[in-house]
């Protein structure tokens, strides 16, 4: 690989910066390569202006939902996101979880949230939406997000949804519904794809609508890691609360690893190649999971209506070789979605302005787990609302389609997965004994 070419004069490097923003804020309507040139690919993309920290203004009382490690840390950084920003409310299912997010608030923030605003059991989010809370975010396990996003906005509170949008078609179709009303409320709404607020990602992004290495024709994700955790039974605990505590390593908690994790690298495909795959084949397979009833890798072929393919890989098994990243292929040359792109003849042609101190380290190292909090306090105060709820939706879908594949072993399409009736976890959800805890993997081929 030959030396790169002269980097980003400061001309270019401020115009990058300010280019740079909000992701998503329009939506992303695009005809993929057979309609028209790059430019028309991605005509509707808008880049509100991404700052270092959102404007003061009246206070924003935020409510938590959610309050495992996820929901404290997305506390902690809207917290941080600005001035005159408060954390008024909680709920959870359970208090232990409830109350270890509230002593970290104490302890980090010196914030208080008083009793009579923590709320605990299955309806503990419809009791902390009748509060005065301004914005919600939502942190619980993703079965929940549906019926939480959807009771949110029917409350009118400006929104944090972290990914994904769901776990089965029914629920992802009702996000998709709630997000047109939220949009119709004029409700900001922003989700836990942090990619689009990554500021080295969105500039990578900026070169693909310039046609820098042209039409994307192929693209290739990964999420290649390790279990991330389990948990032991313990005495006392009933199936369903097992599985809820242990929710990351079952189906119906967290949709599959697919779903919960690589949704990540399956949302950038969807943003850079301006569309989703319209069906899937795939296969996965369990090997060493410690707990639950998912697979632990998955292979899938996704394609695009206009033909294009994508590969997806993602596996969560120790000891392996890891790799998180996205490649995307066109016409005059590839990238690897971050921050660099090459020609075909392998030279790079544009690297990411990072800039650094006299050691040599990043001096502007992307936070984007803070910016999307920046972004959506930004948004609130400026009255300039943007909703990411349905680009989300579509990439969980996505998702989805590959894992049902997977299971089956069959080829499934955006149609049927629009179409479909399956809802997963227990019914009723309550307290007490599930068949789902006997953990039963689904085998390809068999239905």
């Amino acid at each position: 690989m030959s030396e790169k070419k002269d980097g980003p004069n400061r001309r270019e490097f401020i115009e990058i910066a300010g280019l740079v923003g909000v992701a998503g804020a329009a939506g992303l309507v695009a005809a993929g390569c057979s309609g028209g040139g790059v430019g028309d690919t991605y005509a509707d993309y808008q880049y509100p202006d991404m700052l270092e920290t959102a404007p003061d203004g009246p206070v924003l009382k935020a409510g938590l939902i959610g309050c495992g490690g996820r929901g404290t840390g997305a506390a902690g950084q809207f917290l941080s996101a600005g001035p005159n920003l408060e954390i008024t409310a909680m709920a959870d299912i359970f208090e232990d979880r409830l109350n270890g997010c509230r002593n970290s608030l104490r302890e980090n923030r010196n914030v208080e949230v008083a009793d009579e605003n923590c709320f605990t059991g299955f309806d503990c989010h419809h009791q902390l939406l009748e509060t005065d809370v301004d914005v919600v975010l939502l942190a619980t396990p993703p079965y929940f997000r549906p019926s939480h996003f959807e009771a949110a906005v029917d409350a009118r509170k400006h929104i944090f949804m972290e990914k994904p949008a769901g776990v089965d078609p029914v629920g992802i179709r009702s996000v998709m519904a709630a997000a047109r009303r939220a949009e119709g409320a004029g409700l900001t709404i922003v989700t836990g794809t942090q990619r689009r607020h990554q500021a080295n990602y969105l500039a990578t992004f900026r070169q693909i609508t310039r046609g820098v290495i042209g039409q994307i024709v192929s693209a290739n994700v990964y999420w290649n890691g390790s279990v991330p955790w389990w948990r032991e039974r313990q005495r006392g605990w009933t199936d369903v609360e097992f599985m809820l505590r242990d929710w990351v390593n079952w189906i119906w908690g967290s949709g599959d690893h697919i779903v919960e994790q690589h949704v990540h690298n399956l949302d950038v495909a969807h943003w850079f190649m301006g569309a989703h795959p319209v069906k899937a084949v795939g296969f996965g397979s369990r090997h060493r999971r410690p707990s639950g009833d998912q697979f632990d890798n998955f292979s899938i072929d996704y394609v695009f209506e206009d033909g294009r393919h994508m590969h997806s890989m993602c596996r969560q098994i120790s000891g392996c070789t890891d790799n998180v990243s996205e490649f995307l292929m066109g016409t005059e040359g590839y990238t690897n979605g971050i921050d660099k792109l090459w020609n075909h003849a392998g030279e790079l042609i544009w690297e990411y302005p990072y800039e650094t101190d006299e050691e040599g380290n990043r001096t502007n190292n992307p936070r984007p787990y803070f910016q999307e909090h920046i972004d959506l306090v930004t948004s609130i105060r400026q009255n300039r609302a943007f909703n990411e709820a349905e680009n989300t939706a579509i990439s969980t879908m996505v998702a989805v389609m590959g894992r049902t594949s997977a299971y089956t072993g069959k080829e499934v399409t955006w149609e049927e997965m629009m179409n479909s009736d399956m809802k997963l976890g227990p019914d009723p959800l309550e307290f007490g004994s599930s068949d789902l805890v006997r953990g039963v993997v689904p085998v390809p081929g068999t239905v």
